[in-house]
C-alpha cells in the first residue's frame, strides 16, 4: 500500500490545509498534493517531519514497526490512533 491516504489523514486530524502544512515542511503545496495521491514518494526524513508536525508519531512507530497500512489508515479514522497494541 502507498502511505498518501495515510499521511493525507494525519493532516486532516490535525485540522491543517495543505498549504499549512507545507508552509511548515518547507515544501511547496503541489508536493504536499502529489504525496498524498502516491504520485510522489515522501522521503523518510520528511516522513518523520510530517508525523512530528502533524502529531502523529504513533502513526510513523506503526509503520516502522511493520503494522499494515490500511490496519493504521483505520485507526487514524476511527480512534484517532491512540493505542498501538499496548506500545503506546
Amino acid at each position: 500500500m502507498e502511505f498518501g491516504a495515510i499521511l493525507r489523514a494525519c493532516r486532516k486530524r490535525k485540522g491543517f490545509t495543505q498549504e499549512e502544512l507545507a508552509d511548515m515542511l518547507n515544501i511547496e503545496q503541489a508536493d504536499v498534493s502529489r504525496i498524498e495521491n502516491d504520485r510522489k514518494e515522501a522521503p523518510m526524513s520528511l516522513f518523520q517531519q510530517w508525523a512530528m508536525i502533524t502529531g502523529s508519531t504513533d502513526v510513523l512507530v506503526a509503520f516502522i514497526a511493520g503494522m499494515e497500512g490500511m490496519t493504521i489508515l483505520a485507526n487514524i479514522l476511527s480512534i484517532g490512533f491512540i493505542k498501538l497494541g499496548g506500545i503506546l
